[in-house]
C-alpha cells in the first residue's frame, strides 16, 4: 500500500489563505497614506504558516526601519484578517529591478521637489538665536565653539556637539544657520528627513538629484546624527556626501545624543571621521544655569501677559534645585507650577509645589531592561539564567513574557533591543509576550496584581 505524502503541518491550509491585497488596503487605512507609500506598499507576502507569516523586502535598511516602528501594528493588522498569526518574520528580497533610465544631468524640477520637501520640515527657527540662549558651566564651550564657527568656516570641521534630549544641541545649530544662512548656501535638516529623502530618491531612481541638491552647500548641518546606527544605505550615502562637502571646505556641523566613539552600528570610518574635528559636549545645567533659565521664563511670561506669575524666590529656589533635569523640561515644570498658580488665584508655596511635582522624581529614573528582568525573576522566585533560557515551560515562559511586557511599557528601548537582551530572542517574540500579556492582563485579576506589584517595585527603587 502506497503511503501517502508527508504534508507539512505548519502550512496554511487553502481555505484560510490571507488575501493580501484585504491586508494591504487594511495597512494603508491604519497607517495612513504616506507611511503606506512610502515604507509598507511593497511589501510581499512570500509564504504562509498557520501562526506566522514571512514577508518580503527590498533591502536590510527597509527590514531595520519596518522591523523597529511598525511590526508590532502591522501584526496586529494582519491578527485582523487571522487570528492565529501570532508572529511575522522578514526577508530580503534584494532590489527590485527598475526599467526607468537614469538621468546623467539632474532634473532642475526634481531639485526643487527636494527642496520644497525638505524645506517643509526643516525651516530654522528664528527663536533658536544665539541671542537667547543661555549660557552656563555646563553649555560655554559648546557655545563658544559655536559662535566660532560662524566667524571662521572651517577651521574646526566638522564641529560635531553632543548631549542628552533637551539640553539646547539644535538650539546651537539652528543658530549657527541663522547667523550664516544670509552670506552661505545652509543645509539644515534631520538624520531623519535625510533618510526619508534618500529612500525616496532611490524609490523613484533619482539618486544623482539627491546627490547634487546635498552637495551643494557651503554650510551643512544635520541633527541627531544617531539616527542612522544600523542602516547601512544611508551610511554609505552620507560618508561620501561628507567626503564631498569636506573636499570643497564646505563647513559640517552635526548634533548627536552621544560621542562620535559612542555610537554604536556606525560604520568605522563615519566616526573617524566625525571625530577628525572638534567634539564638544553640553551637560545637565546646574543650579545657577536653571536660575537663570527660569528668570527669563518670567520675564518672557510678563512680557506675553503684562503680569507677574505668583512665583517668589524660595519656589524658583526649590525648582533650580530638582536635580538632573533638562532644559526642556525644566521649563515644563516652569509652566506646570504657573498654570497652578493661575487657576488656584493664589501664590503657590513650597508644600504646593512638592504635590504638584510629586511625579517628577519617578520621571527622572532611568529603568534598565537588567533591572526589570531581577526584579521579575525574584517576584517569580526563579533563577534568572532559567528565566531566560529557551525553556519554554509555563513557570518559565509566563515571567519571561512579563518582564518583556514591562520592557517594552517601562523602557524606551525597541523591540529588536528587548530581544536581544532576552537572549537575542526575535522581535516577533516580544511582539507576541506583549500582546499575551495585555489580553491576560484584562481577563486574568491575579495577572494584573502581579504586574502592579512588580511595576511598583520597579519604580521606588
Amino acid at each position: 500500500m502506497e503511503k501517502s505524502p508527508k504534508i507539512e503541518k505548519n502550512l496554511v491550509s487553502e481555505e484560510n489563505i490571507l488575501n493580501w491585497n484585504s491586508v494591504q488596503d487594511s495597512f494603508q487605512k491604519a497607517f495612513g497614506s504616506e507611511i503606506y507609500s512610502s515604507w509598507l506598499k511593497n511589501i510581499s507576502l512570500l509564504k504562509e504558516f498557520n501562526h506566522y507569516v514571512i514577508l518580503g523586502v527590498q533591502t536590510r535598511f527597509f527590514r531595520d526601519w519596518i522591523t523597529s516602528r511598525y511590526a508590532d501594528k502591522i501584526l496586529n493588522e494582519l491578527q485582523k484578517h487571522k487570528l492565529s498569526i501570532n508572529r511575522i518574520e522578514f526577508k530580503i528580497e534584494g532590489e527590485r529591478s527598475n526599467s526607468k533610465t537614469i538621468s546623467q544631468k539632474p532634473d532642475i524640477n526634481k531639485i526643487s521637489d527636494i527642496k520644497d520637501g525638505v524645506l517643509n520640515y526643516n525651516r530654522l527657527n528664528p527663536n533658536l538665536s544665539f541671542e537667547n540662549f543661555i549660557v552656563g558651566k555646563s553649555n560655554n564651550l559648546a557655545f563658544l565653539s559655536a559662535k566660532k564657527i560662524t566667524s571662521e568656516l572651517s577651521r574646526y570641521n566638522p564641529l560635531f556637539i553632543y548631549g542628552g534630549v533637551g539640553l539646547g544641541k539644535t538650539h546651537l545649530i539652528n543658530a549657527i544657520g541663522l547667523k550664516l544662512k544670509d552670506s552661505s548656501n545652509v543645509m539644515f535638516i534631520s538624520a531623519e528627513r535625510f533618510m526619508y529623502q534618500f529612500i525616496k530618491s532611490i524609490k523613484k531612481n533619482e539618486m544623482d538629484t539627491f546627490k547634487d541638491f546635498f552637495r551643494k552647500a557651503n554650510v551643512f548641518i544635520i541633527d541627531d546624527i544617531q539616527f542612522i546606527r544600523g542602516k547601512e544605505g544611508l551610511q554609505e550615502e552620507f560618508f561620501h556626501t561628507f567626503n564631498s562637502l569636506f573636499d570643497k571646505s564646505a563647513q559640517i556641523i552635526i548634533s548627536s545624543d552621544r560621542p562620535p566613539n559612542r555610537l554604536d552600528r556606525v560604520q568605522d570610518r563615519i566616526k573617524s571621521r566625525l571625530s577628525g574635528g572638534l567634539v564638544v559636549d553640553i551637560g545637565v545645567p546646574d543650579y545657577d544655569l536653571k536660575q537663570k533659565i527660569l528668570k527669563k521664563k518670567i520675564t518672557e511670561f510678563q512680557n506675553s501677559f503684562h503680569e507677574y506669575p505668583n512665583l517668589n524666590e524660595e519656589i524658583i529656589d526649590y525648582i533650580a534645585k530638582e536635580e538632573n533635569l533638562n532644559i526642556r523640561e525644566l521649563i515644563g515644570i516652569f509652566n506646570r507650577v504657573v498654570a497652578f498658580s493661575k487657576m488656584s488665584k493664589k501664590p503657590l508655596s513650597v508644600n504646593d509645589c512638592k504635590i504638584i511635582l510629586k511625579d517628577v522624581h519617578n520621571n527622572n529614573k532611568v529603568i534598565s531592561i537588567d533591572k526589570i528582568q531581577n526584579v521579575t525573576s525574584n517576584f517569580f522566585s526563579i533563577n534568572l539564567q532559567e528565566m531566560l533560557s529557551q525553556r519554554r515551560s509555563r513557570p518559565l515562559a509566563r515571567p519571561r513574557q512579563i518582564a518583556m511586557y514591562l520592557a517594552k511599557k517601562l523602557t524606551t528601548r525597541s523591540l529588536p533591543e528587548i530581544g536581544r537582551k532576552f537572549a537575542n530572542r526575535d522581535h516577533t517574540t516580544v511582539i507576541h509576550a506583549v500582546k499575551t500579556i495585555e489580553k491576560l492582563s484584562q481577563d486574568n485579576s491575579l495577572m494584573k496584581k502581579n504586574i502592579d506589584e512588580i511595576t511598583s517595585i520597579i519604580l521606588s527603587d
